[in-house]
């Protein structure tokens, strides 16, 4: 006989505490008793016949039918809100992942292709993951950084990642000679990972193995590095492409000549289709222009090592 499935609200509770592993927490984060979710997860493994959690002194520790769990549930409640949300979609949206390091590239171009279309529907989401898989996750297309790794994708390549050091335009000394590396001695430097490679990646560029200051900060985008060094708290390695309004608008300067090419690259991609619909065709040959204009601006001011 078929065992009568769990209500929705009960497994998203076991989700819940299955990621704080705290009644207490657990209950403040679903806005109920401590009480209330104590008695949902005792339900639950009274209908399944095995226990979930074992209760421990300092907290709770998921069994290992209950680990077994977790994973299948969190990605059948993903799966499921997915489908809602594209359900309740206004028909004919086009729906865009984005990571949010590429959003400040990407959000002005979609507004602006409203803008000049209106009648197109775009609903723009920004990730922290680089990737997409569209087996799982319900876009049309998708900026990605990195080469795409997974087959039967359309991938158009849109710009390389270009690095260089950003800061606001008076983080840095006036000097009467050009900047060096050594002058960032005692500066903060704003790192997008937390091996640094960015930076490394450029100071051997400049003929520096070591980083020329101790200070530093971690984050865990490019995205919030950069928006550390648009708010004067230090100076962080940008992709020039990126930042390129940023820039025009002296909201943030390149104190240094030099950029790297890090061999990383965005692209756009969406899945292999018979027919393509119209309004997903338009989109990516504006993303595709739009791109090439970034690409050939880029060329004229700067050279790239």
């Amino acid at each position: 006989m078929q065992t009568a499935l769990p209500s929705l609200d009960v497994l998203k509770t076991f989700v819940v505490v299955a990621q704080r592993l705290n009644f207490t927490h657990a209950a403040q984060a679903l806005h109920l008793t401590q009480g209330a979710v104590s008695r949902q997860i005792l339900g639950l493994e009274q209908q399944l016949g095995y226990p979930l959690f074992s209760r421990r002194a300092r907290g709770l520790v998921l069994t290992a039918q209950g680990a077994s769990l977790l994973a299948p549930v969190q990605q059948a409640l993903g799966q499921l809100d997915e489908a809602l949300a594209r359900a309740s979609a206004q028909p004919g949206t086009l729906r865009i992942k984005c990571p949010t390091c590429a959003m400040r590239w990407v959000l002005p171009r979609i507004i602006r292709l409203q803008n000049e279309r209106p009648e197109m529907h775009i609903e723009l989401t920004a990730s922290v993951s680089h990737d997409v898989d569209f087996s799982t996750e319900h876009f049309d297309a998708a900026v990605v950084f990195g080469e795409p790794q997974r087959k039967r994708l359309v991938v158009q390549h849109l710009f390389d990642e270009i690095l260089t050091p950003v800061c606001t335009p008076t983080y840095l000394p006036v000097l009467n000679r050009p900047p060096q590396p050594d002058d960032l001695a005692q500066k903060t430097l704003l790192h997008p990972t937390r091996d640094r490679r960015d930076w490394l990646l450029w100071l051997k560029a400049a003929g520096h193995e070591a980083l020329p200051s101790a200070k530093a900060q971690h984050f865990d985008t490019l995205d919030l590095a950069t928006s550390a060094a648009l708010q004067g708290f230090g100076i962080a390695i940008g992709d020039l492409c990126l930042l390129e309004e940023d820039i025009q608008a002296n909201r943030i300067v390149t104190p240094f000549p030099l950029s790297v090419a890090s061999g990383a690259a965005y692209y756009l991609v969406y899945p292999e289709r018979a027919v393509i619909p119209a309004a997903l065709s338009e989109l990516v040959d504006w993303l595709g222009e739009e791109a090439q204009a970034s690409r050939a601006r880029l060329e004229k001011y700067r050279p790239v090592a």
